[in-house]
């Protein structure tokens, strides 16, 4: 699987790019809270399995221990809250003590560190179920599995209509809701767009998966395409760990508020 340098170039490369994007409302706090939980977040779990062995502790509880902290829900759920407690100190003594700057001039709070803690958690999983165990990783697996791979796959006319005109209302609507003079808001027009974007994948993904678990015999949902696998992946590991991310900036407006917060 990846080490640590990719996990941390990966998260600490998407970081600096929210950073400059949303012009310090991500701050170093926020991208450093980010890629060390990707980093070594979930790997507590192998390093926890090792330390015991080395120690001469036995491998069952290591064992145990690693196989429910190296998991992407099982991390956020036993760490989550006290580690969003500690990251959330820390990042308010950095900030006293002049060793981490903040745009805003204030710490992490505890919710923000627990979104991050549970973005840098999902994005170390998105490297790890690419990349490890020589590619045949059970979800990577069931990626592959949503695709066809019997030889062609048959070009259906119902898959063929249904997908085009998904595809097709999802250009219009997009091109509907950013027509030129629009009536409404820029945040209203964000927020259609991410609403329509949903309501289309989940209909694609309804389809795939008729086809694939419902129709007897399996017919191919979107020719040879393993979409659903995809689709799935893609917005569990990487679309909702950046939409963490996003949530966790700090609002617009911030003032320097130090001096109100107790040490």
């Amino acid at each position: 699987m990846p080490g640590p340098g990719p996990h941390m170039m990966y998260t600490l490369g998407s970081g600096v790019g929210l950073m400059i994007s949303s012009q310090g409302r991500f701050s170093p706090h926020h991208c450093l809270c980010y890629a060390l939980n990707a980093f070594f977040g979930p790997d507590i779990g192998p390093f926890s399995k090792w330390l015991t062995s080395t120690v001469g502790l036995g491998s069952t509880m290591g064992s145990t221990v690693s196989d429910l902290i190296h998991h992407p829900l099982y991390y956020v759920c036993i760490l989550g809250i006290p580690l969003s407690l500690v990251y959330s100190l820390i990042s308010r003594l950095v900030l006293y003590k002049g060793l981490l700057d903040s745009v805003s001039g204030v710490p992490l709070s505890q919710t923000q560190c627990f979104m991050l803690i549970s973005a840098g958690s999902l994005s170390h999983f998105f490297l790890d179920h690419l990349f490890e165990e020589n590619g045949k990783s059970s979800t990577y697996t069931w990626i592959l599995s949503t695709g066809w791979w019997n030889g062609r796959a048959p070009i259906n006319p119902d898959a063929v209509v249904v997908v085009s005109l998904l595809c097709i209302g999802l250009i219009v609507g997009f091109t509907y809701i950013h027509r030129v003079m629009p009536t409404k808001s820029i945040k209203a027009q964000y927020n259609q767009s991410v609403k329509l974007i949903l309501v289309i994948a989940t209909l694609y993904c309804l389809w795939c998966a008729s086809q694939i678990y419902l129709v007897s015999p399996r017919r191919p949902a979107v020719g040879e395409e393993a979409d659903l696998g995809v689709l799935v992946f893609l917005f569990t590991y990487f679309f909702l760990p950046n939409c963490l991310c996003i949530a966790s900036m700090n609002p617009k407006g911030y003032h320097d508020a130090m001096e109100q917060l107790p040490l």
